[in-house]
């Protein structure tokens, strides 16, 4: 455990320790403010505007020849950025692609990878992960002629913050066909534990795959060792590809040569893509899983965005999110619990994303408050006010700062002039 103290000089301290401290400067990090939304969209850095501004001045320079005659191949774009993402989870460069975004992604790979059969037909997935791909897990059971009510199977919360893995496996019964979970819970940071549910998965013949979406390019995965079948996240997050940047798709190799459940031309062979040929010739890696023409601009944010990861390790952002997180909650024990505040998220770092989940009665408003005083969090309902000190570009001083305005805020009241109906985008 670090030790930590509520001084302010800590927060200089650790700053001053920071050993990635200088990538701060590689974001537009607006003065006067404090940004604690990155779980949700990260911030632009300056590699992405350049890279968005190369792929433009291509685009005029060369007009339709952009695809195969700049100096960047972006007729192999998805390629080149699936090798690049695949070091953040330790898999195969062919193993990774980018395409469409995250919930048409969990329609691919449900698409893909479930055959129901009169015994063995059900979905698993838990209560708590994020609705959209429940909603597309429920869609595509019904494209299969079945009702969700009965082959979609939900796993309950206990406490309605975490789930059990225990519970995950019990619900393993020989009725479920595939799972999909989350890799960290958006609400509460909860981490699970994706190699021991894959394990226990595969020891039961289901194919089982995860989101995600709030874990990478925060949590250091190794996909060697979890070696699940499937997985999908935007790269909007941690990973600050840009608002509503294209997705990220994980298909383990050995399901290559398996038809994808969604095809399109971009997923055939390249020698054989312009041949315009009536039958699908699916390329041998997880490209095979691309349908429509990628978008090249979107693509570009990412690729710059990387560049800020390419400069470090993810076991040192990973250390840093554990450390700075961990300094936000000791400051909440310390300094907010008398108000009313308390963590609801795990502790432990092995079970915790790169968020802390700020619980109180009367979290919607108290985060009006905090935006009114130039912090940017988010709330989930019912009562958290997501916290995320990014460690790219977050400090310790902010953090210290942050907890200072919320001390100020319930002192004075601040929240009670804020309505408690939250707003159209939480």
């Amino acid at each position: 455990m670090d030790a930590f103290t509520t001084a302010p000089a800590c927060a200089a301290m650790l700053d001053k320790q920071d050993p990635i401290a200088l990538l701060r400067d590689r974001y537009y990090v607006k003065e006067g403010q404090i940004y604690m939304d990155g779980n949700s969209l990260g911030l632009c850095s300056k590699d992405a505007e350049e890279a968005v501004l190369r792929v433009l001045s291509d685009w005029k320079e060369y007009g339709i020849g952009v695809w195969s005659g700049a100096p960047t191949n972006y007729f192999l774009y998805q390629d080149i950025l699936g090798e690049r993402l695949s070091r953040l989870i330790n898999a195969d460069p062919e193993e990774v692609t980018v395409c469409t975004n995250t919930t048409i992604n969990v329609h691919q790979c449900v698409a893909t990878f479930y055959h129901p059969t009169s015994e063995r037909y059900k979905i698993l997935i838990d209560e708590l992960n994020f609705p959209s791909d429940r909603y597309a897990v429920a869609s595509q059971v019904r494209l299969k002629g079945y009702d969700p009510e009965d082959a979609v199977k939900v796993v309950k919360s206990r406490d309605g913050r975490m789930i059990e893995e225990a519970d995950v496996v019990a619900a393993m019964t020989e009725d479920v066909a595939m799972i999909l979970l989350p890799a960290v819970l958006y609400r509460s940071a909860q981490l699970l534990d994706m190699q021991y549910l894959t394990k226990e998965a595969h020891a039961r013949g289901i194919i089982i795959g995860f989101d995600l979406c709030h874990s990478i390019g925060a949590v250091d995965h190794d996909f060697k060792a979890i070696n699940c079948d499937f997985a999908i996240w935007c790269n909007y997050k941690y990973l600050s590809g840009g608002p509503g940047a294209i997705a990220g798709l994980y298909i383990n190799r050995k399901h290559f040569g398996v038809m994808p459940g969604l095809t399109g031309w971009q997923g055939n062979k390249k020698e054989t893509q312009f041949d315009l040929l009536p039958d699908f010739e699916p390329v041998n890696n997880a490209g095979a899983w691309q349908t429509g023409t990628q978008p090249l601009l979107s693509m570009a944010a990412i690729e710059g965005a990387l560049k800020v990861y390419e400069s470090t390790t993810m076991g040192a952002i990973r250390e840093k999110s554990l450390k700075i997180t961990s300094y936000l909650m000791y400051l909440i024990d310390e300094c907010l619990a008398k108000y009313g505040f308390s963590v609801g998220n795990p502790r432990e770092d092995s079970r915790r994303g790169g968020h802390v989940a700020l619980e109180h009665d009367d979290a919607i408003r108290i985060n009006e408050a905090l935006k009114a005083r130039g912090v940017v969090p988010d709330f989930r309902a019912p009562n958290v006010i997501r916290l995320a000190p990014v460690a790219q570009y977050c400090s310790y001083t902010d953090v210290y700062n942050l907890v200072g305005i919320l001390v100020d805020i319930m002192e004075n009241k601040e929240y009670e002039k804020y309505s408690s109906k939250r707003g159209t985008v939480a």
